[in-house]
């Protein structure tokens, strides 16, 4: 069992870091078990960073599906990590694939798929996918249910 001081974060007052490079992404024990992989999803519709060259404000619709192994996300720092982002310069691109490859450093998933569906500026809307490999055989994988652009709502 995890124990509270195991975590910094969650159950104390803690504030997002200043940038992403900061922010500390924290995992706890899960044990899998047999038969094939559970897949959890993380949604965050209101994901925030800004344009490195205007700073003017971005925002995406991040889904992200990962098939832990042995260590989960701790939720309460996954949000503060996604937090650290809005201070943060950097392109649509750079900011889905380093939530991705953050994730899968700290948790060492058997998969993981991130999707950055982000508002358009411009006129434009980009979206962003980024995984590990194949999914697992056997797992159950619904689609991202983000709609293509038509004021994504």
């Amino acid at each position: 069992m995890v124990q509270p001081d195991d975590l910094s974060q969650l159950g104390r007052d803690a504030r997002p870091a200043a940038s992403p490079d900061e922010a500390v992404l924290e995992t706890v024990p899960y044990r899998r078990g047999a038969g094939a992989p559970a897949i959890v999803r993380f949604t965050c519709p209101e994901f925030t960073s800004l344009c490195p060259v205007t700073g003017q404000p971005d925002f995406a619709h991040l889904v992200i599906d990962y098939a832990p192994d042995e260590r989960l996300v701790e939720s309460k720092s996954l949000k503060l990590f996604l937090t650290s982002f809005r201070n943060h310069g950097a392109f649509h691109e750079d900011c889905t694939v380093t939530v991705g490859r953050r994730i899968v450093e700290a948790t060492k998933p058997l998969w993981l798929r991130i999707g950055g569906y982000w508002y358009p500026r411009g006129g434009i809307p980009i979206d962003v996918f980024w995984q590990t490999g194949p999914a697992p055989e056997g797992v159950y994988l619904p689609d991202q249910g983000v709609p293509p652009y038509r004021g994504r709502g």
